[in-house]
Order: structure tokens, then C-alpha cells, then sequence
């Protein structure tokens, strides 16, 4: 067993965390965070949903703090090759690659008249020449810069004021009024024609993300577009091929359509692809662009103002020296507290007045008071598991080659873009330390559904009459009756309701499996040919079906198999055995117990799995549809080794399918094997 919260176990969390900052990858910068003033902690972007806490629901505003970080965008492009590595559902990987937000564009440099410059970045260089303003980001330093120069200085401090009150989130809706304000006396010019444009602030630019400039161009962009109604900003088109009066002709709708460029002095006339390098080439020679590529990827910030998270191995020296801990100082272990709860932004560990302090070698230090996030640990618990009590090692190294990489994950698709990232990020950081011997840490992920209640809605406070409390199940019912109809319930991937009658009927499964199974009298030496081919059809699917994670067909077959046997009024034991072994990892407390009275004193999980003979899965007979004209007209059993004229002779002989035919003329007959026939007629 395991507890992230060990601290056997986070010394090593504090050891790749030193690693990670040894290597550069571990960062302690200035910079706009999240704040959640109730929980008193900065959050990840991705416990931010609709601009307030994940846990609890609480209002986040943006504030400025020194962070520690860690540079995910340094792993980007290995993250981007490594989700062809993996068996992924490939909406996830989708999600994964719009989270990195890979693009390849060019930054190009403009100069505000009367000093001072900027940079944006862009990947439609082919609509420079339709630039109308510029938007800056409000909290960014260059508004600061040219503040002297703004006549506005008031209209402008307000809008700021405001915006430092929002969310990322809120910041960067695209549905909502795009709010702003023009820098009255600024303007910028754009060195590809020299013309002056004005700049404003607006909200939707971050000032940390990118160069916290943008180019606008509301022709061509219908978020520009957007704000260029709203301020009253004139448009230049510069792509042909649509109206832009009323929406934005874009990227996506002129790119690879062979439009050309209009009102572009020497490129007009030139296809977009054509254009993108010239115009590029331009201004690389002018000495102001620059071919770039970006990636939305922002840092992970990875420092909490809250008391449970393994503390962050380093001190500070009174000349602003950040020191790491040694490795034999490792854990740095949580100091008790009277106060668990920080203030007015300050870590709970603050009030740990003799844990913060620190001297070595006669230098006095202070402890970071800021904690890890809880992802931090759960970045690597799969390695541990491996070789849980190494105390010289993450875990041995010939058992991480050995069991690495993870099979099989379980998992939701909300952990996409938070923890399933987090673990590669760190198993690919450990990789090129060669201490991870795999690229990737799960080869093949699923996403398992929701349990809903039985009105079809998430179980929660909201409707709590339809919350199931799994204890109360295994108390009434028994824990196999549990495992069992939630695994019947539908496919693993599929959200299901829960169903009271549902309980009801897998436990009568079980109470049928039971009654049957445990009389010595329901047994026999006789191995009648309709047993054994349901029973080896039985193994055989659901040997196929588990390897599948398909458990819900899987006990369906089960289910054929046990009336089959009833019907029968008795079976081998043999094939008693080989049915208690295949539903044994569904319900294995009830299989360990027949297994008992089947005789055998060993445990039934040590057990060869059972084999099965394909000669006797195989239908003597199938039945098919007969179709005249695409329309199902009868339904026969046939041969299934049937050939195609057997099969085609057979259903034209039914009667349904003779009289059916008189008067037309066959222009085509067609035997899909054990399937259908299909007569294609028309009149004579």
C-alpha cells in the first residue's frame, strides 16, 4: 500500500521536484495566478471551471504572486510525438493536442509612434495589410510604459482595475461583448506599409500568454470583427471570395480555396499560400519577423497557499539565493500546527515559525512556505506501486523495466488536460533522466462511464433521493451482487441509471448459480452436444469479452450458459468448474465458496484460466433473411457451411420467396454467409 501523503513516499515527489529544478524545468516567477480567497490558495487553470473553484465553488480572481512553476512547454513537442505512441481514445488525444495548442506562425515587431515596441505573433501573416488597431493587454507591462502618454489615464487605470477582477475564463469567452478601451494618443505602425494604427486594451488578451499584443484584423477574424463593431473601427479586406459586411470571412473558410489577396500592394493578386511566404520573407529581410512556433501550453503553476501538499524541498538566503535541499535531507516533513489555515494570503505554513527558519554551514535561510499541488504526487504513484518500500530509489530499476509501461488505465475524460498530462509530463521528464525505462506511461487508456441515479442525472446534493450508497447494497445484497450488475449494466464506456429491479435480477442470477451449483445431484459424466457447444461458445466469448473490457456481454453469455444447464437438468462437472472460473473476477466471494465445495482446498485465483474447443463452437446450422429488392420478405435456417448456390437455390425455393418472384426478371443474387440473401428483380 501507498499514500501519497507518506513521507516515505513524497521524499521522492521533493526528489523530482529538485531534479526538476536542477534541470530548469522548475521555475519561481512573478506572475498572474488564480486566487480562490476562501479556499486561500492559488488554483491550476484546471481547477478553474466557469471562473470559480473546482472544490466548492468558489469565486477566483487574478492576482499578481511569486509562483513556482514548472515550464510544461518545454515537453510539448515530445508530449505531441508521444500520442502516436498510444492507445488512446482519440478524443482525448484531440483534447490533449488542443491543450498544447501547437502552432506555427511569425512574430513580427511594431513601433509605437513616439518610442517604444511590440511584439505579436500571428499565423495569418496573409492579413497583415488588413490591420485596423492593435489590442494590447491591459494588465501587461507596456500599458504601464506608455501610461505618461495616454490621455484617457483615468478611463484606462478603471479598465484595468476591472480587468484584474476577472478570471483567465472570463477573460477569454468568446460569446460575450468584447469590452475595451482605446489608449487615446497612442498608435503603432505596421511596418509592412508604414501606416498608423491605433491601439486599444482589451480584456481578451493575456498579458501571460504569447507577447500580450495582438493584431487585429476584423475582416478576417470574427472576434476582431466583433470588437471592431463595438468600437466603431474601420475594416480593410484583403482576402477576396465573401462579403465581410456582416461577418468575417477567416482562416478556416478561405485557407486551401485558392483565394488571392486584394488591397495588398505588391502581394495582390497572390494566393494566400503564395502571399504567406512573400510577405514573410519581406519582412524577415526587413529585420522585424521572426518564423515561430507556439504552443498555448502556459505553465503549470505548482505551489499552494494551503497546508496539506509535500512541501517544496528549497530555502531562500537573505541575498535572494534560492538553495535545494540535500538528498539525505529529503523528506522535508509537514510540521504540526496549531492554525491550519493561512491569511490574507499567506501560507498556513508561515505560522510554523521554528520549521521556516533554517541555518547551514552559518547561513540563515527561510523555508518556501508553499506547498505542492495535489497532482504533484499523483504525477508518479504508478512507478511506486512497483517497488513501494525502496527507500534508496524511486524504485528498482530492472522492476520499472520490467513492469512498465502501464498496461491498462481507467479513468475519466476530466483528467485529460489535468492529471493524464501531468504523469507524462513527469514520466517524460524521468525518462531523459534516465530513470523511467518507458516514454509513455499508460499504453492504452479507457474512459469508464457514469453510475447515474435512476432519473438519468448525476448522483449529488441536488437530487438526493436518488443517491445510492454503495454500503447500503452490499449490506442488503451482498458485494457480488454489487460488482456483478454494475458490470452488466452497459458497455464500461457508457454513463448508465441505476435500476433498484436491475439489483434485483443480478442477485437472482447469483441465487441460481448457487442452488445449481452446490447439488452434487445436478451433476453428470455425459457431455451432450448442445452443452458442449454452448459451454465452449460460452468460454470462448467471454475469454474474447474480458480481454475486450466488454463484461457486460460477457455475463450475458454466462447467463445463456447457466439456463442452458437448467434446462438440461444437469451438466458435467467439468464444465461447473470451467463457469465458475470465468465469473469469478466479477463475483469472486460466491465462486471462492463453490469452488470450496467443488472440492479443491487451493484458492480458485491461482487456477489455469479455461480453454476451449473451436471445432464445437461452430453452428450447425444459421438462420438468414431473404431479401427481394433490399426488403427482408422471409427468414430460413440453412447450412452454415452453406455454399452461395445452396444458400440462393434454398431461399428461392420458400414459398413466401417463389411466389414472390413470378413475373420478374433476376438481375442479381447476392449471399452474404450466415447472414442474408439478396435478389434483385424487376418486372419482365
Amino acid at each position: 500500500m501507498i499514500a501519497t501523503s507518506d513521507p516515505s513516499y513524497y521524499k521522492w515527489t521533493q526528489w523530482i521536484f529538485k531534479q526538476l529544478y536542477l534541470k530548469g524545468y522548475a521555475k519561481l516567477v512573478d506572475i498572474p495566478v488564480n486566487w480562490c480567497e476562501e479556499l486561500g490558495t492559488v488554483l491550476a487553470n484546471d481547477e478553474v471551471i466557469d471562473g470559480k473553484s473546482e472544490r466548492g465553488g468558489y469565486p477566483v480572481v487574478r492576482k499578481n504572486m511569486k509562483q513556482w512553476v514548472i515550464d510544461q512547454a518545454a515537453f510539448a513537442e515530445e508530449l505531441l510525438e508521444g500520442l502516436e505512441e498510444i492507445d488512446w481514445p482519440e478524443s482525448t488525444k484531440d483534447m490533449q493536442r488542443h491543450w498544447i495548442g501547437k502552432s506555427t506562425g511569425v512574430e513580427v515587431d511594431f513601433d509605437v509612434v513616439g518610442g517604444g515596441k511590440f511584439s505579436i505573433y500571428t499565423t495569418c501573416i496573409e492579413t497583415i495589410y488588413g490591420i485596423t488597431f492593435m489590442v494590447l493587454a491591459p494588465d501587461g507591462d507596456l500599458v504601464q510604459q506608455l501610461m505618461p502618454r495616454i490621455e484617457n489615464q483615468d478611463e484606462v487605470k478603471a479598465y484595468i482595475e476591472e480587468t484584474i477582477k476577472k478570471t483567465d475564463m472570463d477573460r477569454t469567452e468568446l460569446n460575450k461583448t468584447k469590452s475595451g478601451c482605446c489608449l487615446k494618443g497612442i498608435s503603432a505602425i505596421n511596418p509592412v506599409n508604414g501606416r498608423e494604427v491605433p491601439v486599444f486594451i482589451g480584456d481578451f488578451v493575456l498579458a501571460s500568454y504569447g507577447t500580450g499584443a495582438v493584431m487585429a484584423v476584423p475582416s478576417h477574424d470574427q472576434r476582431d470583427f466583433e470588437y471592431a463593431v463595438v468600437h466603431n473601427i474601420p475594416m480593410i479586406q484583403v482576402i477576396d471570395g465573401a462579403d465581410v459586411s456582416e461577418h468575417a470571412f477567416e482562416k478556416g473558410d478561405y485557407l486551401g480555396k485558392g483565394c488571392k489577396l486584394m488591397n495588398s500592394e505588391e502581394f495582390t493578386g497572390m494566393t494566400v499560400e503564395e502571399a504567406k511566404e512573400a510577405i514573410t520573407v519581406k519582412l524577415e529581410n526587413m529585420g522585424v519577423a521572426r518564423r515561430k512556433t507556439n504552443y498555448h501550453f502556459r505553465e503549470w503553476i505548482f505551489a499552494r497557499q494551503r497546508y496539506w501538499g509535500e512541501p517544496v524541498p528549497v530555502y531562500y538566503t537573505d541575498d535572494g539565493e534560492i538553495h535545494v535541499l540535500d538528498d539525505d535531507e529529503l523528506p522535508l516533513v509537514l510540521p504540526e500546527l496549531d492554525d491550519y489555515k493561512g491569511r490574507n494570503g499567506q501560507a498556513p505554513l508561515e505560522n510554523a515559525e521554528e520549521w521556516k527558519y533554517i541555518e547551514k554551514n552559518g547561513v540563515k535561510g527561510k523555508r518556501e512556505t508553499s506547498t505542492m499541488p495535489g497532482s504533484a504526487g499523483s504525477s508518479w504513484y504508478y512507478m511506486r506501486y512497483i517497488d513501494p518500500q525502496n527507500d534508496k530509489a524511486i524504485g528498482d530499476p530492472e522492476l520499472l523495466k520490467h513492469w512498465l509501461p502501464v498496461d491498462l488505465y481507467i479513468g475519466g475524460p476530466e483528467h485529460a488536460v489535468g492529471h493524464l498530462i501531468y504523469s507524462r509530463i513527469w514520466n517524460r521528464f524521468l525518462y531523459n533522466q534516465g530513470i523511467s525505462p518507458v516514454k509513455e506511461p499508460f499504453a492504452k487508456l479507457v474512459h469508464q462511464g457514469m453510475i447515474l441515479g435512476a432519473n438519468g442525472i448525476k448522483m449529488g446534493k441536488r437530487f438526493p433521493e436518488f443517491v445510492v450508497n454503495p454500503s447500503d447494497i452490499v449490506r442488503d445484497y451482498g458485494a457480488d451482487t454489487l460488482r456483478l450488475y454494475e458490470m452488466f449494466m452497459g458497455p464500461i464506456e457508457a454513463s448508465k441509471p441505476w435500476s433498484n429491479q436491475g439489483v434485483e435480477g443480478a442477485k437472482r442470477f447469483l441465487t441460481r448459480v448457487w442452488t445449481f451449483f452446490t447439488d452434487e445431484a445436478n451433476y453428470s459424466e455425459e457431455k451432450r452436444a448442445e452443452l458442449e457447444k454452448v459451454y465452449n461458445g460460452t468460454v470462448r466469448k467471454v475469454t474474447k469479452d474480458f480481454e475486450a473490457l466488454a463484461f457486460n456481454t460477457a455475463i450475458s453469455q454466462m447467463m445463456i450458459f447457466v439456463n442452458s444447464v437448467y434446462k438440461a437438468g444437469s451438466c458435467p462437472k467439468e464444465f461447473a468448474e470451467g463457469l465458475i472460473k470465468l465469473l469469478s473476477p466479477i463475483s469472486p466471494h460466491i465462486c471462492e465458496e463453490i469452488w470450496q465445495i467443488l472440492g479443491h482446498d487451493d484458492t480458485i485465483a491461482f487456477e489455469s484460466w479455461p480453454t476451449w474447443d473451436e471445432a464445437k463452437c461452430v453452428d450447425d446450422e444459421v438462420e438468414i433473411a431473404v431479401q427481394i429488392n433490399g426488403k427482408v420478405k422471409e427468414r430460413l435456417m440453412i447450412p452454415a457451411e452453406a455454399s452461395n448456390e445452396e444458400a440462393i437455390s434454398a431461399a428461392k425455393a420458400e414459398p413466401v420467396i417463389a411466389k414472390a418472384l413470378e413475373g420478374m426478371q433476376i438481375v442479381k443474387e447476392l449471399y452474404v454467409k450466415g447472414r442474408l440473401v439478396n435478389i434483385v428483380v424487376k418486372p419482365q
